[in-house]
């Protein structure tokens, strides 16, 4: 198969060109906790994206989620049901990447909100994990490229 040339964007938007050959694949999973009407974000940069990430080679997704969501907020969750699945080619920390990301929905039953794992990288974009009421999602910048509003509406209805 030949080398094709691809776009893919980085975290401050400049547009690279890349050889798909240099894309690394990285699954991902990500949670979508809602309780009492309000809605568990990451704070990333200046904005928000769902507690999640990279599934490790071996890893089962359940595992890397219970794993990621326990990393970025302190919380522990039970995995419940696969809402939704899209993919994605981005840049970060220099890596490109195309990724098959998976949403859960997920339940809290125990920890504290933390940010006391977070690597040294991380604590130089990430902040304290927030609860933001559903109805103020419209006004949250969010740092990822599915439709929110359609995954949100996804969570509810199970």
């Amino acid at each position: 198969m030949l080398d094709k040339i691809i776009s893919c964007r980085d975290g401050d938007g400049k547009l690279h060109k890349i050889k798909t050959s240099d894309l690394v694949f990285r699954p991902a999973v990500y949670a979508i906790i809602i309780k009492n009407n309000k809605i568990l974000l990451s704070k990333e940069w200046d904005g928000y994206d769902y507690p999640g990430g990279g599934i490790d080679k071996g890893e089962k997704t359940e595992t890397a989620l219970v794993r990621e969501v326990k990393e970025e907020t302190g919380l522990d969750t039970k995995v419940e049901k696969l809402l939704f699945c899209d993919s994605d080619i981005f840049c970060r920390q220099g890596s490109f990447n195309h990724s098959i990301l998976l949403y859960y929905s997920c339940k809290v039953i125990g920890g504290e909100i933390s940010t006391s794992q977070f690597t040294e990288s991380e604590k130089k974009y990430k902040g304290l994990p927030e609860w933001i009421l559903l109805d103020d999602l419209k006004n949250v910048r969010m740092y990822n490229s599915i439709d929110n509003e359609k995954l949100i509406k996804i969570a509810l209805e199970v």
